[in-house]
């Protein structure tokens, strides 16, 4: 889902931040960091976010700026998917969060629905990758690619872990109220259909 203004402060900030990183010239170097200061004006004034807590957000990245990567597990059982609750706003998605640097996509997927569910799991297929921008998920400061593994499960759930209060299976047909900036229905709903046809091929956006 696209916010023009939005993507216009993504677009000045991404700018900056490869100006900031690769300029040898101090007078350009203030230039950029006055268009980095800009972008988060734009945010600040549409969002209603503090101005301040919006450059916390821009200071933490370094670098070329590139898409950050999620990474959500498909684990299915008896025609039903695991979803776990989140704590932060006490709605529900498949486990699983930002890679972190170092690991590896798989090794990524499989720590996150160990920490967020109990469960051991082990890597079966990628199903998907998305752009977050191109669903209807609440709008972003920054650009994210989602990969969708499929992943199976061994052992027993955890009543409750650090980022999560609840680990359950559901049908398709009875979903609680997602968590939408991590999963959406329309993506649940294209994973049931990798469980009806095994040979479905991954969708890529």
């Amino acid at each position: 889902m696209s916010y023009q203004w939005l993507e216009w402060a993504k677009q000045i900030q991404s700018t900056a931040q490869a100006g900031l990183t690769f300029s040898k010239d101090k007078y350009d170097h203030e230039r950029y960091k006055e268009l980095l200061k800009l972008s988060a004006e734009i945010l600040s004034t549409y969002t209603g976010t503090d101005m301040e807590e919006i450059q916390d957000l821009f200071s933490k990245e370094k670098g070329y700026q590139t898409p950050k990567i999620d990474v959500r597990a498909a684990v299915f059982h008896d025609e039903k998917i695991l979803l776990v609750r989140e704590k932060i706003d006490n709605r529900w998605a498949l486990p699983g969060g930002f890679a972190d640097v170092g690991s590896s996509l798989v090794e990524n997927v499989v720590r996150e629905v160990e920490e967020e569910t109990g469960f051991q799991a082990f890597y079966k297929q990628l199903l998907a990758v998305l752009d977050y921008q191109k669903h209807p998920h609440p709008p972003q400061p920054f650009h994210y690619y989602k990969c969708f593994i499929e992943c199976g499960i061994t052992g027993n759930a955890a009543n409750e872990t650090l980022e999560t209060s609840g680990v359950q299976f559901f049908s398709l047909d009875h979903l609680p109220n997602l968590s939408t900036a991590r999963n959406t229905e329309s993506q649940i709903a294209m994973l049931f259909e990798f469980l009806k046809d095994p040979n479905k091929h991954p969708i890529v956006d």
